[in-house]
C-alpha cells in the first residue's frame, strides 16, 4: 500500500523513504489512521521537519491522494475545481444536499477540503444507537436558560445504523419543537460535540449532520436548514458558532506555485562549467498566509474570550499550512508584547516590525482601559504596526452597542479598523483586509 508514495514526495523535494511507509503502517495498526485527514496529519508529522516543507508537502499530498495538479501560478482553489476528485464530490454533494441554495465555487471548495481534512476521534467504545434511541424521551422539555458550552472530549461513538433515515428525521422534528437553546456534548438534543443522532462535530454513525462540519464522515445525510440548527452570525464567537467564524477566516488564504531562478545553484554549476552560467530554475510553492495574533489577556473582562480565540486560530492552523504567531498584552500595547500567556517573556515591538510586511495582524481585545494608558508610547506602537502591516484589524468581543460609551475604544478605533468578534464581523474584517495590498 502506498509503495510509490516516497518517490512521489521526493520528486517535490521532500525527504521520504521506506521508513515513512513503516511509520505510517505503524500508525494505521494502532488505529490512528481512519480517514484521509488522519493520513495528512500523520504524514505531516513524519515528513515535515522544516516550515519551508509545509507548502510542498501539501501540494504533493493533494497530487498523490486526490490527483489535484496545481499548475504554475495557479490558485489552489482553481486547481481543485478542475480536478476529478472535486467534480465527483460535487456530484454527490448535489444529490444529498437538502437545501437548494446556490453555492459559489470557493464555498464548495472549502466544504470539500473540510471533508478531506476531517479526522477521527479516539473512539474507545461503540454504543448501540437503537438502545439509546428506545430509552430517549422525544418529548423532553428544554429547561436550559442559556447555551451549553462544554469542552469536546469524545471517547464514545453511537451507531444508529439500525434506524431508518425517516425515523431519525421524524423524531428530529419533535426534538426541534421542544428545543429552545443550543446544546453541546449530549445525546438528546440537536447540537454539537455529542452522540446525538442529529447535530454536528460529534460521533454519531449513520446520523444526520446539521450545520458545521462532521466528526469523521459518519453521517448518512446533511441538513443545512438553519431552522434545525440556528447559528447567529452576529453573536460573539463561542463554541457553537466557531465553525462559522473559521469559515470566514478561510478567506485570507492565498496559495500559488511559480518558477524562479535559483541564483545559488546557477552560480555553483556555472563555476563547474568553467564560467558558462545557465540559469537554473526552481519551483516555488508559496502559501502566503502568515498571521500574528495579539491578544489582550490581562483584564477580567477578557478572560472568557481568550480560550475561544485560541481555539479558533488553532483550528485554522490545523486546517491550513501557515505561520501563526501569538503574543499577549495587557489592556494596550506599549513598547513590547509577550510570547507567553503569563506575560513573562517580553518581545519588543521592533522585533515584530522586522517581520515580513505581508503578515496579517489580528488584535483581539475589548479596547477598554483608562485614558492614561493611551500614552505616546502606546500611540507610537499602534502607528508603527499600522504603517508596517497594511493588513491589520482589531476584533472586539465587546457588543457593538456598548462601543460608543468607551472613550479609549473610540480613540483606538481611529487608529486601526475595528470589527466585532462575531462570524459576520470576522468575515467583514477578512474581506476588507484582502482588499488592501501590501
Amino acid at each position: 500500500m502506498f509503495e510509490s508514495l516516497p518517490a512521489h514526495f521526493r520528486s517535490h523535494g521532500i525527504p521520504a523513504d521506506v521508513r515513512t511507509l513503516l511509520l505510517l503502517q505503524k500508525a494505521m495498526e494502532k488505529g490512528l489512521v481512519k480517514t484521509l485527514g488522519d493520513i495528512f496529519n500523520v504524514l505531516k508529522a513524519i515528513i515535515v521537519k522544516e516550515k519551508s516543507l509545509i507548502g510542498p508537502f501539501t501540494k504533493a499530498f493533494y497530487e498523490y491522494f486526490l490527483e489535484i495538479d496545481i499548475k504554475e501560478g495557479e490558485r489552489l482553489n482553481d486547481a481543485i475545481i478542475r480536478s476529478k476528485a472535486f467534480k465527483k464530490w460535487k456530484e454527490d454533494f448535489d444529490k444529498k444536499e437538502f437545501s437548494k441554495d446556490e453555492h459559489d465555487e470557493d464555498a464548495l471548495v472549502n466544504k470539500f477540503l473540510d471533508e478531506v481534512h476531517l479526522t477521527t476521534y479516539d473512539i474507545k467504545e461503540v454504543l448501540d444507537g437503537r438502545e439509546l434511541w428506545d430509552k430517549d424521551n422525544p418529548y423532553q422539555q428544554d429547561d436550559s436558560t442559556e447555551s451549553e458550552a462544554r469542552e469536546r472530549n469524545l471517547d464514545k461513538m453511537a451507531d444508529y445504523s439500525d434506524l431508518t433515515l425517516q425515523e431519525i428525521l421524524q423524531r428530529m422534528e419533535t426534538i426541534k419543537q421542544n428545543q429552545r437553546t443550543n446544546h453541546s456534548g449530549g445525546k438528546h438534543w440537536i447540537g454539537t460535540g455529542g452522540i446525538s443522532p442529529y447535530g454536528h462535530g460529534g460521533a454519531a454513525k449513520a446520523g444526520v449532520r446539521v450545520g458545521g462540519t462532521g466528526g469523521g464522515k459518519m453521517a448518512r445525510a446533511v441538513l443545512n436548514d438553519k431552522n434545525y440548527y440556528p447559528i447567529d452570525v452576529n453573536k460573539l464567537v463561542n463554541d457553537n458558532n466557531i465553525d462559522a467564524a473559521l469559515a470566514s477566516l478561510k478567506g485570507i488564504v492565498e496559495e500559488s506555485a511559480h518558477d524562479e531562478i535559483d541564483i545559488e545553484n546557477t552560480i555553483k554549476l556555472g563555476i563547474k562549467r568553467g564560467g558558462l552560467f545557465i540559469p537554473e530554475i526552481k519551483k516555488v510553492n508559496e502559501e502566503k498566509l502568515q498571521v500574528i495574533l495579539l491578544i489582550d489577556n490581562g483584564g477580567y473582562s477578557m478572560l472568557s474570550y481568550v480560550k475561544v480565540v485560541q481555539e479558533l486560530f488553532k483550528k485554522m492552523k490545523t486546517r491550513f499550512a501557515h505561520d501563526l504567531e501569538t503574543y499577549y498584552f495587557h489592556n494596550t500595547i506599549y513598547g513590547e508584547v509577550y510570547s507567553d500567556s503569563n506575560r513573562t517573556q517580553a518581545v519588543k515591538i521592533k522585533t515584530l516590525l522586522a517581520k515580513d510586511a505581508s503578515y496579517r495582524i489580528f488584535i483581539i481585545g475589548d479596547a477598554t482601559m483608562g485614558t492614561y494608558e493611551i500614552n505616546q508610547q502606546s500611540i507610537n506602537s499602534y502607528e508603527a504596526l499600522k504603517k508596517k502591516f497594511q493588513k491589520i484589524v482589531w476584533l472586539n468581543p465587546e457588543p457593538v452597542k456598548y462601543w460608543a460609551s468607551t472613550m479609549s475604544l473610540q480613540f483606538l478605533k481611529e487608529f486601526i479598523d475595528m470589527y466585532p468578534m462575531t462570524p459576520k464581523g470576522i468575515e467583514e474584517a477578512v474581506r476588507d483586509m484582502n482588499i488592501k495590498r501590501t
